[in-house]
């Protein structure tokens, strides 16, 4: 016959230092649970700390603990992709042990486009660079493209998944994408540059287009190579009619 505690099951442990949504591939290596201060604590309680039902540590209280609850560390070696549970375990003198309730947490150590290596310092080798048509990588963005956007193309990339968020930079400009849905994983990400962006960044013989993924729970892919591109006469035709833009250089050409 199993003998169950009696005591009131206490609060569930909580993550001290993860993002919101799950833990990321930065938290797992100094992951610590936040256990509260729990009614009845006082120095030379035994708290003993589980992951999955394995026992992690434990921690022997001293008065400063009893005034500010405590954190435990998780070792990396315990942290594996998935859904996990945490809890806690109370031994006091004189009393049965008590629980805590468990708490679910999800993890998620697959960076977008992989890990980055750290000799490409803010580059990721794994993310293909965005494809821009043939014909405007030769030829650059010119006044008629300007007015009607550039199409880009980020393709399918390591580990792409429900939820990924896609900054991309024109020049100095950041465009924030619709996030990544499950019908999208593993298909290109077509966007098409406005007018107003090429606006905003302006002529430039060599503006570069990177882009970068976060997925859902933090991890950073850093930016894929990037793009160059030339883009000229974005402010001098753009909002003039061809024949005010034909007038405009004719007297340019007839100045001394």
């Amino acid at each position: 016959m199993t003998c169950k505690s009696k005591s009131p099951e206490l609060a569930a442990p909580t993550l001290a230092n993860a993002h919101p949504a799950g833990i990321n591939i930065a938290s797992a290596a100094h992951l610590e649970v936040a256990i509260a201060p729990y009614p009845g604590m006082d120095a030379g309680d035994l708290i003993e700390l589980f992951w999955d039902d394995c026992y992690v540590g434990s921690r022997v209280l001293s008065q400063a603990d009893v005034l500010d609850g405590i954190t435990m560390r998780i070792p990396e070696s315990f942290i594996v992709n998935g859904t996990s549970r945490i809890h806690y375990r109370v031994m006091r003198v004189g009393r049965g042990p008590a629980l805590s309730t468990k708490q679910r947490v999800q993890v998620k150590l697959d960076c977008p486009g992989g890990q980055p290596s750290a000799l490409s310092g803010d580059e990721n080798q794994g993310l293909a660079p965005v494809r821009i048509p043939a014909t405007i990588r030769r030829q650059g963005v010119n006044p008629n493209q300007i007015k009607r956007g550039v199409p880009l193309t980020i393709e399918p990339y390591l580990n792409m998944a429900a939820g990924d968020a896609v900054p991309l930079r024109w020049g100095d400009v950041r465009m924030d994408l619709p996030a990544v849905t499950a019908s999208d994983v593993g298909q290109p990400i077509n966007i098409w540059v406005p007018p107003q962006i090429i606006l905003e960044a302006g002529e430039d013989l060599r503006l570069e287009v990177p882009y970068c993924v976060l997925d859902r729970v933090g991890n950073n892919s850093h930016w894929a190579p990037p793009r160059t591109l030339k883009i000229g006469c974005a402010n001098s035709y753009l909002d003039t009619s061809p024949r005010q833009a034909l007038m405009v250089a004719e007297t340019r050409r007839r100045e001394p």
